[in-house]
Order: C-alpha cells, then sequence, then structure tokens
C-alpha cells in the first residue's frame, strides 16, 4: 500500500512551480538545483541534479524533472539587449531521460515545446483558467491523461514578456505563484535561477499530479491483490 502522502524528488527544481501543484494534489516534495534557490516552498537541497538521485533515488516513489530549458528557447541570448554575461546552456534533456529510464521509477519530464520530448500532454495556463500563455510539454514512463481540461484560449491574457504595464505583480498573479517575489529573481552569475519566468504555473503539475496519485494507488492495489 503506498504511503499517505507519497514523497516525489523535485529535479531542477527552480522556485517551485511544479512543487507546488504537486504538494496540492497530495505529494510531499524535495526539491534539488544546483543553485541556491531561497523562494522554494518546500524541502531544498543544493546540489547537482543527477549526482543527487543516483545515490539517493530509493527514498522516493516519483521523480519530476524540469531540465534548463533555455537551450530550446526561441529567443537568442541577448533577449533584444546587451548583455555583459553570456553562458552557454547545458543540453540536460537526454542525461536526465537517460538516468530517470534506467531507475524505472514513475516520472514526468517537463520542458519547452520546441524541446525533443516523447510526450503527447502539452499544456498552456489559459486550459486552467489562468490569464498567461505558456505551453509546455509533458512525458512521462506511466499513462499520462488523454484529455486536458479545456482547449487554449489565448484572448484576454497577460503578456509578461512585451508590451506595456507589465509587473512582477501582474505575472505573479496570471499563473499563480504568489510566492517568489520578483520577475528579476534569477542571477546566473550570482548563481540564483529560480525567478518567475522560469516557473510554470501549479495548475498544470496539480492536474498531472492527481492523476500520477491514482496511478500510484491502482498500481498498489493490484500488487496486493495478487
Amino acid at each position: 500500500m503506498i504511503k499517505n502522502k507519497p514523497l516525489l524528488l523535485d529535479l531542477y527544481c527552480g522556485a517551485g512551480g511544479s512543487a507546488m501543484g504537486y504538494s496540492r494534489a497530495g505529494f510531499d516534495i524535495i526539491g534539488v538545483d544546483i543553485n541556491r534557490q531561497p523562494n522554494y516552498p518546500f524541502e531544498f537541497i543544493q546540489e547537482d541534479a543527477l549526482s543527487y538521485i543516483g545515490h539517493n533515488y530509493s527514498k522516493f516513489d516519483v521523480i519530476h524533472a524540469s531540465p534548463p530549458c533555455q537551450a530550446y528557447t526561441r529567443k537568442n541570448y541577448n533577449w533584444g539587449r546587451s548583455r555583459t554575461y553570456h553562458y552557454d546552456h547545458p543540453d540536460l534533456l537526454e542525461p536526465t531521460r537517460n538516468v530517470l529510464t534506467e531507475i524505472g521509477l514513475p516520472y514526468v519530464i517537463e520542458n519547452l515545446p520546441e524541446a525533443p520530448m516523447k510526450g503527447s500532454l502539452t499544456l498552456c495556463g489559459t486550459m486552467f483558467g489562468l490569464k498567461i500563455i505558456k505551453h509546455r510539454v509533458f512525458e512521462a514512463n506511466w499513462p499520462l491523461p488523454f484529455f486536458v481540461p479545456i482547449s487554449c484560449n489565448h484572448t484576454d491574457t497577460y503578456n509578461p514578456w512585451k508590451g506595456q504595464g507589465r509587473s512582477a505583480e501582474k505575472l505573479r498573479e496570471a499563473q499563480g505563484t504568489p510566492w517568489i517575489p520578483s520577475s528579476g529573481g534569477a542571477s546566473r552569475k550570482e548563481g540564483r535561477t529560480g525567478d518567475l519566468f522560469n516557473a510554470i504555473p501549479p495548475a498544470y503539475t496539480q492536474f498531472i499530479g492527481e492523476y500520477l496519485i491514482k496511478y500510484l494507488k491502482e498500481k498498489s492495489d493490484s500488487v496486493l491483490s495478487r
């Protein structure tokens, strides 16, 4: 029988957008990130994600991973402005998938639509009544839901990337991440990456997490009935 609250490992956790959704779905969370994440709302361990999982995976029931997505973004590294510091972004998607496949625990990987994902589930904020267009793709080694809550509706939404009147407060409200203090909270020079722009709306992983809880229970009940 599964525990009342399965323990989920949140790799590349950032500021905890994914984690908050899983928590609302009924999971206990431990987040791991190579950078400091002072705004992460659950237990946090600062360590290289792939190194940590290699030594600690046996204590967890499920794993979520959001490998750095900047390698797949459609924006160039300047984002329309001059930058003093430029960082090459490692492509950790395939190495992460390989490790998770070898471990064999139920997992979810999240990334941009432009990334080479094997999943078929794409979610947008507007599917959950949020006023933000933020498409993310999910893949898993268990049956993800076939149907999304509703179709995308991109009218009357908040665009945090362009236009007048943008603010961190509006972005927090639009995507449902009120604990993340500012959209300027990321600094790779200082080792902080968990900001509003990188976070995904918790509604995405709450939706997925509720299906995952049911999957774990059905799997447990099947083992007990043998």
